[in-house]
C-alpha cells in the first residue's frame, strides 16, 4: 500500500498527468452519456416494434452492439431499428475499439508508467542518514571517486536534477536523489546537516550556487568544489566553499613533477599523520647502475625505498631493485630525513635541454609555471595560441607538424609533456614523439581514466588522469585516519598489527614477498616510527603503516584481515 501510495503522489505531483486524468474523464463522461442515450432510443424503438424490455436490457444490447459483440439474441425488425442499430454499431466501433484504448493509453497508462519508473529514482533519504557524500554532478571525476568511495564503503549519493537522468544512473546502480540543486528543501532532504562532505565538480557557476546553497542549511558541513578559473576561488570561498580544486594547477604541477632529470631532490606527494611520502628522480646521480642492496641508502640518510616508479609502472622495491635513468623513488619518512636526501642528491642536474610542452592551455601554462618556478627551462608548441610568453618559449604551430616540433627540440629534449584536453590526440601525439624518439621520456595527461592504459601502450612513461587525481583530492580532504590515496592506484593505509604478526620481525613476516606491500612506518603510544627496522618485532598493540597498490593492498587484507 505505500508503494502504490508513493507511485500516486509522484503521479499526482506533476501537472501534465493531472491534465491527462481530466481529459480522460472527459472522454469517460461522454461515452458513458452516448450509452445511456443509446439505452433510451432503445427502449422506445422496441415499444414502437411491440416489444417491451427493461432498462437494464436497454443498456446491455447498447453495450453489446457498440463493442461488435451484439445481434445475437436481441434485434430490431424494422428499418428504422435497423438504422439506429447501425450508428450504434459504427460509434461504438470509433469510440469503444479504436479512441478508447489509445486514449487510456496516452493519458492514463503511458503517465502511470512513467510515474513508476520516476517513482524508483528517490528525492530524498531516509532520516537517519549520516557520515555520507554528497556530489552534484556525474562526470569523469564523480565516477572516479565514486569508485573509491564504493571500494572503502562510504555511503555517497549524487544528486541529479532531471528524472530521465537519475533513472539512468539508477540503472548503473549508481545511488541518486532527484532534485534542484538551487533549492534549501532539496538539500534538507539530503540531510546535509548530517554530511561528512558536498562536493561539486561543475562549472564555477553551478558550483558557485550549490556552495552557497548548502550552505544555507547546513553551516558546518565541509563543501569541496572545484574552479576552472582562478578569479572564481574567491567567489566560492565567499559561497561557502571549505576547500577550493583548481584541477588545472593541480594537474600542470603533477606532470611537472613527473619530468625525469630536472633535479634529484625530493618532492612531498602526501602527508600520513607525521609521516611524509615523497617521490625523487634518480637520473643524473650516483644511484644509476646500481641496486638498493649496494646503494645503502638507509645507512646514508636513514630512509627506505618503499618502492620505485618505472616507465609509469609502481613497483615494490626490494634489494636487488636496479635504478636506471626512468627510475622515480618512492620515500617515506620524516622532514629531517627528507633533508638529509636532499643535502646528498639535489646538487646533481641532469640536462639544461628544455623541456618540450604540447598544448598551451590551462594545464599546459599550469605545467610552465611550475617549471619556471624550478628554473627549468621550457619551450610550447601550440596551435592556436591566445596567450603569449615572454623569451620566445610559445611556438606557434601544430604539433603534429615534424619542423614545428623539431623547433621546440624535441629532437635534443630529455622529456616531453602532452597537456590537451582531448584524449585521442595525445594519444595521436604520444605515438608520434615515440617514433621520432625512441628515449624520451612522454609524460601525459589523461582527462578520462580508462584511457590511461591506452597513453600507456602508445608509448608514454607517466600517464596523469584528471579523473583520479581529481577524486583522489577530494577523497582525501574527508580526512579518514586510515588511508591516503596518493597517485593512480598507489594507496597509503594504516591498520592495526595482526595477531598473526605480533612478535615477528619484518624480516620474518615477508609482508613485501607475500603481499607486495612495504611498512613504512609503525605507529605505538611512543610515536611514528619511520621506515622502522626489520629486525625489531613487530608490538602486538601497535598500528603499522603500509604502502602498495590497489592489488597488493587487497592481497594483504585478504592475507591478515579478511581471514
Amino acid at each position: 500500500m505505500k508503494s502504490f501510495t508513493t507511485l500516486y503522489l509522484h503521479f499526482m505531483r506533476d501537472r501534465a498527468s493531472r491534465r491527462n486524468l481530466r481529459v480522460l474523464a472527459q472522454f469517460i463522461f461522454f461515452l458513458v452519456a452516448m450509452v445511456l442515450v443509446y439505452s433510451v432510443i432503445f427502449h422506445y424503438l422496441m415499444q414502437w416494434e411491440g416489444h417491451h424490455y427493461t432498462w437494464i436490457t436497454g443498456i446491455y444490447w447498447t453495450l453489446t452492439v457498440m463493442s461488435t459483440l451484439g445481434f445475437g439474441d436481441i434485434t430490431f425488425h424494422t428499418d428504422l431499428g435497423r438504422l439506429f442499430s447501425m450508428l450504434v454499431l459504427m460509434s461504438g466501433t470509433m469510440f469503444m475499439l479504436i479512441l478508447l484504448p489509445f486514449t487510456f493509453i496516452q493519458f492514463f497508462y503511458a503517465p502511470w508508467i512513467q510515474a513508476q519508473e520516476a517513482a524508483r529514482a528517490p528525492r530524498e533519504l531516509p532520516a537517519n542518514t549520516e557520515g555520507h557524500v554528497i556530489l552534484t554532478h556525474y562526470g569523469p571525476v564523480d565516477a572516479a571517486l565514486i569508485k573509491q568511495l564504493t571500494q572503502y564503503q562510504y555511503p555517497y549519493v549524487v544528486l541529479v536534477p532531471e528524472v530521465d537522468e537519475a533513472l539512468r544512473l539508477h540503472d548503473l546502480d549508481i545511488q541518486v536523489v532527484v532534485g534542484e540543486l538551487d533549492d534549501p528543501e532539496t538539500y534538507r532532504r539530503l540531510r546535509t546537516d548530517k554530511a561528512a562532505l558536498v562536493a561539486t565538480v561543475g562549472t564555477d557557476v553551478i558550483n558557485t550556487n550549490v556552495a552557497f546553497t548548502a550552505r544555507e542549511v547546513a553551516e558546518k558541513v565541509p563543501i569541496v568544489a572545484t574552479a576552472a578559473d582562478v578569479a572564481s576561488v574567491d567567489v566560492l570561498e565567499l559561497a561557502g566553499c571549505t576547500r577550493v580544486l583548481e584541477l588545472a594547477e593541480m594537474m600542470g604541477r603533477t606532470l611537472a613533477r613527473r619530468v625525469i632529470g630536472r633535479d634529484a631532490k625530493t618532492h612531498v606527494i602526501g602527508q600520513f599523520d607525521e609521516l611524509l611520502i615523497a617521490e625523487a628522480s634518480a637520473a643524473g646521480t650516483p644511484l644509476v647502475g646500481r641496486t638498493l642492496r649496494e646503494i645503502r641508502l638507509r645507512d646514508h640518510v636513514s630512509l627506505t625505498v618503499s618502492g620505485v616508479w618505472e616507465r609509469g609502472r609502481y613497483q615494490n622495491a626490494g634489494p636487488e631493485t636496479l635504478i636506471t635513468d626512468n627510475t622515480v623513488l618512492v620515500l617515506a619518512g620524516s622532514r629531517e630525513q627528507l633533508d638529509e636526501y636532499d643535502a646528498l642528491f639535489c646538487i646533481y642536474r641532469t640536462s639544461e635541454v628544455p623541456i618540450v610542452i604540447l598544448g598551451f592551455g590551462r594545464v599546459g601554462s599550469a605545467t610552465a609555471r611550475e617549471l619556471a618556478r624550478q628554473s627549468i627551462d621550457y619551450r610550447i608548441v601550440e596551435k592556436n595560441a591566445k596567450q603569449k610568453t615572454e623569451d620566445g618559449k610559445l611556438i606557434v604551430g601544430d604539433a603534429a607538424d615534424l619542423e614545428i616540433i623539431k623547433q621546440a627540440g624535441i629532437m635534443e629534449s630529455s622529456a616531453v609533456v602532452i597537456t590537451t584536453h582531448d584524449d585521442a590526440l595525445n594519444v595521436y601525439l604520444t605515438l608520434y614523439c615515440r617514433r621520432l624518439r625512441a628515449d624520451i621520456q612522454i609524460i601525459s595527461r589523461a582527462t578520462l581514466e580508462r584511457n590511461v592504459h591506452t597513453l600507456h601502450r602508445a608509448g608514454a612513461d607517466f600517464v596523469i588522469s584528471e579523473a583520479s587525481m581529481g577524486a583522489n583530492a577530494i577523497f582525501n580532504l574527508l580526512r579518514r585516519s586510515d588511508v591516503l590515496l596518493l597517485a593512480e592506484g598507489l594507496d597509503v593505509f594504516k591498520v592495526k598489527i595482526p595477531l598473526s604478526l605480533a612478535g615477528k620481525t619484518l624480516t620474518e613476516a615477508a609482508i613485501r614477498q607475500k603481499t607486495g606491500c612495504s611498512v613504512i612506518a609503525i605507529r605505538t603510544d611512543a610515536g611514528v616510527q619511520a621506515n622502522p627496522d626489520p629486525n625489531t618485532p613487530l608490538p602486538a598493540d601497535g598500528e603499522m603503516i603500509v604502502i602498495g597498490s590497489d592489488d597488493s593492498q587487497q592481497l594483504f587484507l585478504d592475507q591478515y584481515l579478511n581471514r
